[in-house]
């Protein structure tokens, strides 16, 4: 099984160029120009993490080709607008500080100092977390913690002291205002002016448990808790327990997967989708390596991962390997969009895919822990 896929981590470099990734569907069906977005960022860090572990720098070497092409010299980066405010745009930069310690490129460190000036100026809510966008103005979603933190926990390591006080307090509020105490999940998202047509009138939180929006909470813990250290990672390392402990009990009994729409596993139209169950089973295993989580968590990871290839990573019928039952996308509003309403009925509307990174690249992420893992920031 894993020859295949080291063959499918194989195509997925020779099939695309910097400007033309086959992971990133989105901008194929949409025609976008090439642009610095998190989904590049998402699969460029799996590569950068299969080159360490494999060792072979075919991995690495294409991965620092791709962000190359994407930094000018002075760290101006293509396709990046600081103005939308956008939480999304700053994942591509965690990448940035492995590549600058490799090569000494000045200009990885520009472009870092550049994003963290965006964050400096991201607006905020009255929690005090980032807004998600500018266009979700005074909402938190659970994706943006990914999105961000993971970056800022990087910076403040490297760059700002080892305080690391903003990240605990933005994730300790998603605990604390996200949180439903008797399903144990996290809602997809929080509006905090509670006005938005999709929020609830007095908890401002969205309708249901969307599984990718958990995954990527998920993930921005475990992968914030192997970089920081002190009190902050023991309160997140608890936030992280707590949430892998209580999503179990949705896991399928056969594949070992989760439900796009987390709790409702029997209701018709729901399926097994690959990158929440991803991003699950790598948080498991990664957290079982950090010692954060009972060893279990590791077997309780594995076996989804298993689950996944089993049932979504085939033969397609050009006879190259793919990765399916990957959500294209989902979203709450803006309010110009009101299908994005975070009903069940808008979760499982959305498209199913083929390859696209955000279920490719936690796979193979979760292909690294399976490998044995690595420690990095």
């Amino acid at each position: 099984m894993y020859e295949k896929i080291d063959a499918y981590i194989d195509r997925l470099i020779e099939d695309s160029r910097p400007d033309a990734p086959m992971w990133n569907i989105e901008s194929i069906r949409q025609g976008k120009k090439p642009h610095w977005n998190y989904i590049d960022g998402c699969m460029i860090t799996a590569l950068m993490e299969i080159a360490a572990i494999k060792g072979d720098e075919k991995y690495f070497d294409f991965s620092e080709r791709f962000i190359d092409y994407y930094v000018s010299k002075d760290g101006a980066i293509l396709g990046y607008d600081v103005e939308k405010y956008n939480l999304d745009d700053i994942n591509e930069g965690k990448v940035l500080f492995e590549l600058y310690e490799k090569t000494r490129k000045e200009k990885y460190r520009l472009a870092i100092e550049r994003q963290w000036q965006h964050l400096l100026a991201q607006p905020r809510t009255v929690t005090g977390n980032f807004w998600h966008k500018l266009i979700y103005p005074n909402q938190v979603w659970l994706d943006g913690i990914y999105m961000a933190q993971v970056f800022s926990a990087k910076y403040a390591k490297y760059y700002g002291g080892r305080d690391y006080s903003d990240v605990l307090a933005q994730i300790k509020n998603v605990r604390k205002y996200m949180f439903d105490e008797i399903a144990g999940l996290y809602y997809h998202g929080l509006d905090c002016s509670r006005s938005v047509f999709w929020a609830d009138k007095d908890t401002g939180l969205s309708r249901n448990f969307w599984l990718r929006a958990i995954g990527w909470f998920a993930v921005a813990m475990v992968d914030i808790i192997e970089i920081i250290d002190g009190e902050a990672r023991r309160e997140i390392a608890n936030i992280f327990s707590e949430l892998m402990s209580s999503i179990l009990r949705y896991r399928d009994n056969d594949s070992k997967m989760y439900y796009q729409v987390v709790n409702m596993q029997d209701k018709e139209g729901n399926y097994l989708e690959t990158s929440g169950s991803s991003m699950i089973a790598y948080a498991m295993m990664k957290g079982a390596r950090l010692g954060v989580l009972d060893e279990k968590y590791h077997a309780f990871g594995k076996e989804t991962f298993e689950g996944i290839c089993s049932r979504y990573l085939d033969f397609d019928a050009e006879g190259k390997l793919s990765l399916g039952g990957i959500c294209l996308v989902a979203g709450l509003g803006p309010e110009n969009n009101t299908r994005r309403d975070g009903s069940y009925e808008y979760y499982i509307s959305e498209p199913v895919v083929e390859n696209d990174a955000k279920g490719v690249a936690p796979f193979v992420l979760c292909y690294t822990e399976i490998l044995g893992g690595r420690r990095t920031v």
